[in-house]
């Protein structure tokens, strides 16, 4: 038996029990269709998580459900709480995660109302951290495909099968992520256009890497709600404009959602995302803190074994 079977059935055997966690974004608070639920609050090295996770069954999966915003909007985009987030995912065996989020349209043929699933990302935020290292500890994960091509796919496919007559769902295609809360101003509109953006968003780069540092295959369904502000003939983005929108795609997004947690049940993609750190741990573990060891053990452990309270 070849070592490339041996590794991938090991990577297999370890997805068996792993859960999927869904991100609610802007006008998706709760999971329906989520059964046997149970709230669970979760202390993480990073803080408090946006709010408690729900965790259910949702198409034959088990899936933990998190606001991203708290299930009263109580978050700005800079304020979300990522690490603690993602941590928390973690801790309870989320190894995928999709991400039904909000987006301003920048390209004329993604329309309001239509889903995007993108592919790559420019980021554009510059108060939040971006990385589960430091204090002593270095990693360096590749992100040169920031989102999981497998679980994208089926995402995908999933969500195009599923789209109404007049409404279309797009493969492929660059976010750009700011970092609010106000929208954009017209020139920033225009000049992100002309770096080729489909979509503008607020979270999903901030999740994206630390997922990758979690070892955690991530994947978004970006969801427009408006032109931004750059469309000669289309009214500027108001909130009002945004919620009306939200509203209309969060029923089919959790339907979406629901359908591709069904299809991840049965297949359970492997990731290059599932052992991201592999080759991407610089720092020798017996150099590190204690303090710093304690609180990455959660995604070192299979490299480094457990962490057992000693530098």
């Amino acid at each position: 038996m070849s070592l490339k079977k041996i590794l991938t059935d090991v990577t297999h055997k370890h997805l068996e029990n792993s859960r999927l966690g869904v991100l609610g974004g802007s006008g998706l608070y709760s999971m329906p269709g989520l059964e046997f639920v149970q709230e669970i609050e979760v202390q993480t090295p990073y803080g408090e998580p946006s709010d408690s996770l729900r965790v259910g069954k949702l198409g034959g999966m088990e899936v933990v459900f998190l606001a991203r915003h708290g299930r009263h909007h109580t978050f700005t985009p800079t304020d979300v709480p990522y690490r603690a987030n993602i941590w928390a995912l973690r801790s309870l065996g989320v190894r995928w995660i999709l991400s039904p989020s909000a987006v301003g349209s920048l390209q004329e043929q993604i329309r309001p109302l239509d889903m995007l699933i993108p592919d790559q990302f420019i980021d554009r935020t510059h108060q939040r951290p971006l990385t589960f290292f430091g204090e002593g500890a270095v990693a360096h994960v590749t992100m040169a495909d920031p989102f999981c091509i497998n679980l994208s796919r089926i995402l995908a496919e999933t969500g195009e099968s599923m789209m109404p007559e007049g409404r279309q769902l797009h493969r492929g295609g660059t976010y750009l992520a700011m970092e609010g809360p106000a929208f954009s101003t017209r020139a920033e509109s225009n000049l992100y256009r002309s770096w080729g953006c489909m979509v503008i968003g607020m979270t999903n780069h901030t999740e994206a890497r630390l997922a990758r540092e979690a070892e955690i295959a991530y994947a978004s369904l970006a969801m427009a709600t408006d032109y931004d502000c750059w469309h000669p003939s289309h009214e500027n983005v108001t909130v009002e404009m945004v919620l009306s929108n939200l509203r209309e795609n969060a029923e089919l997004a959790s339907q979406i959602v629901a359908a591709t947690a069904k299809k991840i049940s049965q297949t359970r993609p492997s990731s290059t995302a599932h052992n991201a750190l592999k080759h991407g741990l610089m720092t020798m573990p017996e150099k590190i803190k204690a303090k710093t060891r304690k609180k990455i053990d959660l995604f070192t452990s299979p490299y480094w074994g457990a962490f057992t309270g000693r530098s």
